[in-house]
């Protein structure tokens, strides 16, 4: 791999995991689903230029859109905005790999060796921990909402499989297109006074929303997505593994979060577990088929 695309995966990781401030400071300065539907009015005005009427597809690209965008990001949104140690988020987060895995397992029938299956009880372990911390029993109703994040994003990676062909801006055009009224319907309706505040929300609030359309969602997802059409998973995959990390750091140095003892245990549970599911996934995807 070029020493450039190494540098540009790291810089994805950089992006995703500073997300977790973005996130937090622009629903400290407004109601949760009036942000997450901001975040897509600017993805919106991104994708605009790249949004096509896919012909026999376009249920399952609206109902991706909504599943992996107004739905995921809203139970997202109000999470980071009833949580305060942000680190448990970023390790209850990891729970989305294993549930793709079992949503495969579930509905595709995908079959899994004991190595893999190691790996998801060992992720649902550390997260189940994190519930049972004293230090962190008020972060129980975040970490719920973070599962149920955690299980759209994985219903959304089933559903993204079988739109393969269609381009990355197309499908994220959609999916604003499908969250920005719905979020906004919701926002009216659970969240009065919300609207009617924007004038008094402060321009950095507006930024973060900014930097979480485009340097997460945008470039951070479909830059991945230009990065494995040129190189096999195996390649890429490992180099996504620093996320959480760096995720758990910029939360502690952002906002003092506390790191307790059975939240690091936890944590390195979830971050071995992801880590087996991750890499033997990716091998098993470059594996030849037996005749």
């Amino acid at each position: 791999m070029k020493p450039i695309h190494i540098a540009f995966i790291l810089l994805i990781d950089l992006l995703w995991a500073f997300n977790i401030v973005a996130i937090k400071e622009s629903v400290l300065a407004m109601p949760p689903l009036l942000a997450v539907a901001l975040r897509y009015a600017v993805v919106l005005l991104v994708c605009a230029t790249s949004l096509r009427v896919v012909q026999g597809r376009m249920p399952l690209i609206l109902l991706t859109g909504f599943v992996t965008g107004a739905l995921q990001f809203g139970l997202g949104g109000y999470s980071y905005k009833v949580a305060t140690n942000l680190s448990a988020l970023a390790i209850a987060g990891q729970l989305g790999v294993p549930l793709s895995l079992i949503l495969a397992i579930v509905i595709d029938g995908e079959r899994i060796a004991w190595k893999r299956t190691a790996g998801i009880l060992l992720a649902i372990s550390g997260v189940m921990l994190l519930v049972f911390d004293p230090r962190i029993v008020d972060e129980r109703l975040a970490i719920l909402l973070t599962f149920g994040a955690s299980l759209c994003w994985a219903s959304g990676n089933l559903l993204f499989k079988r739109l393969t062909g269609v381009p990355v801006l197309t499908l994220y055009g959609w999916q604003a297109i499908v969250s920005l009224p719905t979020l906004l319907l919701a926002s009216a309706l659970f969240e009065p006074g919300g609207i009617a505040g924007l004038p008094q929300v402060p321009l950095t609030a507006f930024a973060w929303i900014t930097y979480s359309a485009i340097a997460a969602s945008l470039v951070g997802h479909a830059g991945m997505s230009w990065l494995v059409q040129r190189y096999p998973v195996t390649m890429i995959t490992p180099f996504t593994l620093p996320t959480p990390l760096l995720a758990v750091m910029f939360a502690t140095l952002v906002y003092g979060t506390p790191v307790t003892p059975m939240m690091m245990l936890g944590g390195l549970l979830t971050l071995i577990g992801v880590a087996i599911i991750t890499l033997r996934t990716a091998k098993k995807s470059v594996e030849p088929e037996a005749p």
